[in-house]
């Protein structure tokens, strides 16, 4: 087995953060009297609304400011964020979706082996930091990208980024680190 080898490795994506805007002020109190599925969070200033299908949360701003989390894909989070809009124009709002942006990305990947933690950073010096005493993974950056990577000994790797194709790609350039790096 060889760092080159074509190995298939399942990401799996947790959570998608997206944020669009309304183009206009909205009445958080009517909201929440009226709406389905809230949390009036009055001494933030905010409203927590719940989406069944896709399954997301958002975070609404009377100034019209809107942030979707808990989707699983890009794709759901846009549709997920649509279908809020569509509920706010239902309440009576002169909504109009813009400014949608996907602002972070969480995923998971598993190797297929366990990884030396500490000669893994030593490796990688400016780019790993390992502290074991405050966390049990090394946190890997790369700022190219944009992303980070939190490795643990298990092969567990979790990853955030700006974006899915980031996030994969991140994926990818770790991997022959690591590889030099298993038990």
């Amino acid at each position: 087995m060889d760092a080159d080898s074509d190995v298939a490795l399942d990401i799996l994506i947790t959570n998608v953060v997206c944020v669009f805007r309304t183009r206009c002020h909205l009445n958080l109190r009517k909201i929440a009297l009226e709406g389905a599925n809230v949390i009036y969070k009055r001494d933030v200033g905010k409203v927590l609304m719940k989406l069944r299908k896709p399954r997301i949360t958002a975070t609404i701003w009377s100034s019209g400011k809107v942030i979707c989390t808990g989707a699983t894909s890009e794709e759901e989070a846009k549709f997920g964020a649509r279908r809020l809009a569509r509920c706010l124009q239902k309440l009576g709002f002169q909504v109009i979706f813009t400014d949608f942006k996907v602002v972070n990305v969480l995923a998971v990947c598993n190797m297929p082996f366990e990884i030396r933690l500490p000669e893994f950073t030593k490796n990688n010096r400016p780019h790993a930091s390992y502290e074991p005493e405050l966390h049990p993974a090394v946190c890997y950056r790369i700022k190219t990208l944009r992303a980070t990577l939190q490795i643990f000994s298990t092969g567990s790797i979790t990853v955030t980024g700006p974006n899915v194709k980031a996030v994969a790609s991140a994926v990818e350039q770790i991997y022959p680190f690591v590889f030099e790096s298993r038990k």
